[in-house]
């Protein structure tokens, strides 16, 4: 079994800007060697480039150049004057991100392979399956299906929605939120990973760092209309795929992640124990196994 820390300190992320059709300036950083083939990491809704863990430093220990950016309106990306992040402009970033990364790849143009959790997994099935086949090399989709369970998706949205204007008044308080919201993982102890994804505002508290305009604008997150266009994603998907699901997860249970497979009969499957919706946070070491693996079996 990996030991993703013990890669971390190896490898030195650089930072770097892709500015998209939009005029959005996504920031991202990327892990290793630029002349290897390259891999990129797209977090879930809510998320920063820095929920990974170690697994970004595990490829690129692997031998890959992996990247990591943040999605349109989270972290240090900006966010939509528009307000538009729908799951095609989320999608649309992904293929600009791809496409430049596979220009800053030696000059050769290698298309990368694509690890996206969640919102990010979304982006990546319609980057690859709708908007530009062969933009991605291969697709990892993190605990997100076609059609997802309802009460999964409602979870997810009602944490976010969770003091989304009054914040929180300390690190502790957001860490407690937190605990609240994955009772099965450990309450950290060290809040330094934390406090990248919240920002503290003029009065003192802690907010997420993302645009509430996911939630409260006119395209919001978790709306359900467009599992017909993702399963359509699915199905055309001709790129090595692989779907990790947390065993715990009330996003993806077995029978969508089966109706999945039914689409993408070629589709490789890993159920990670021990894991909910979060697998990269929950079992790093059994998910970044699994994304390693995968990797190696690519040509």
């Amino acid at each position: 079994m990996s030991d993703p820390s013990s890669t971390s300190e190896a490898f030195v992320p650089v930072e770097f800007a892709v500015t998209t059709r939009s005029g959005l300036e996504l920031r991202a950083e990327g892990w290793g060697d630029p002349a290897c083939r390259p891999v990129v990491l797209v977090h879930g809704g809510g998320q920063t480039r820095h929920s990974w863990g170690g697994t970004a430093a595990a490829v690129a220990a692997g031998g890959r150049y992996a990247i990591a950016y943040d999605q349109r309106g989270h972290g240090g990306s900006d966010r939509a004057t528009d307000q538009d992040y729908s799951a095609a402009r989320f999608a649309e970033d992904c293929v600009d991100v791809c496409t430049a990364v596979a220009g800053r790849h030696d000059g050769t143009g290698s298309a990368p392979a694509v690890v996206g959790a969640s919102l990010g997994g979304l982006s990546a099935l319609v980057a690859e399956g709708l908007l530009q086949p062969g933009c991605t090399s291969a697709v990892v989709l993190v605990d997100v299906t076609p059609r997802m369970e309802s009460v999964g998706v409602d979870r997810i949205i009602g944490f976010m929605v969770d003091r989304l204007e009054s914040g929180f008044e300390s690190l502790d308080d957001a860490a407690d939120a937190i605990s609240a919201y994955q009772p099965h993982r450990s309450r950290p102890t060290d809040l330094t990973g934390l406090s990248k994804n919240l920002r503290r505002g003029g009065d003192g508290r802690w907010r997420w760092h993302w645009d509430p305009a996911m939630i409260l604008g006119p395209s919001p997150l978790g709306t359900g209309s467009e599992s017909a266009t993702f399963a359509r994603a699915a199905r055309q998907l001709t790129v090595p795929t692989l779907l990790i699901r947390g065993r715990m997860s009330d996003l993806v249970s077995e029978q969508t992640a089966q109706e999945f497979l039914e689409l993408q009969p070629a589709a490789r499957f890993v159920d990670v124990s021990g894991a909910g919706h979060m697998v990269a946070g929950d079992r790093n070491d059994a998910f970044t196994d699994a994304v390693v693996e995968f990797l190696r079996t690519l040509s």
